[in-house]
């Protein structure tokens, strides 16, 4: 695809892109604390598993009250169910997670930690998710929870569909599955100046690339 492909691409989706990015904005405005550590939740559960099964998966344990007092052999067994994969590890990350940041006496209350990472420039939100060390959250993970909560539209959503997009692009010169926190932040400025270059708004770019690798905009 050229990038006058692309271009096109953008007009026709525009709209709907940017009512997305809206609904990111408006979310940590509107949720509550079970909402807010399901959305931690629901990014612990995306890497490798397609996104409507993490979200099939994180509803159906919010519906039964289980992400918030379930076993992790409960979290695990509906994970599983949902075809949501590593679901052993994920139920342990979140099991981990809940406890660091949802449960009585933990060390940041999610909705305390919500209103100082909005305090916060994007990049050092995230740098300060990496720096507490929640279960599951790398760099990928954090940038997304961050957009997802509407603070993340400066910040780059690497999964093999980005990068893959990347590669195509040229942005990058392999295609690459996995990154290293010192690469990902690397990628992220070539496709911050690959999104001036295009004019289009990298978290837009972000939502464009991915739908176009799988046909949806998704979250």
């Amino acid at each position: 695809m050229e990038f006058s492909q692309l271009k096109r691409k953008y007009e026709t989706k525009k709209a709907e892109i940017k009512v997305r990015m809206e609904e990111f904005r408006n979310f940590s405005q509107k949720a509550n604390r079970d909402d807010l550590f399901a959305e931690v939740a629901y990014c612990i559960c995306t890497p490798q598993t397609s996104f409507d099964k993490c979200q099939m998966a994180i509803d159906e344990l919010k519906g039964k009250g289980l992400l918030f007092s379930g076993t992790e052999e409960l979290i695990s067994f509906f994970l599983k169910k949902n075809r949501v994969r590593f679901h052993n590890r994920k139920a342990k990350f979140i099991a981990e997670a809940r406890a660091k940041l949802y449960e009585i006496g933990c060390a940041y209350d999610i909705r305390e930690l919500i209103t100082e990472l909005l305090s916060m420039s994007q990049q050092k939100g995230r740098e300060y998710l990496w720096k507490i060390n929640i279960s599951g959250l790398g760099m990928k993970e954090s940038s997304h929870f961050l957009r997802n909560i509407g603070h993340g539209d400066d910040l780059a959503i690497l999964d093999r569909h980005i990068l893959r997009k990347l590669h195509e692009f040229g942005v990058i010169g392999e295609e690459l599955m996995t990154v290293t926190p010192k690469e990902y932040v690397t990628i992220e400025g070539k496709m911050k100046q690959w999104a001036k270059q295009v004019g289009i708004p990298l978290g837009e770019l972000d939502l464009l690339l991915w739908s176009e690798e799988t046909g949806e905009i998704f979250k």
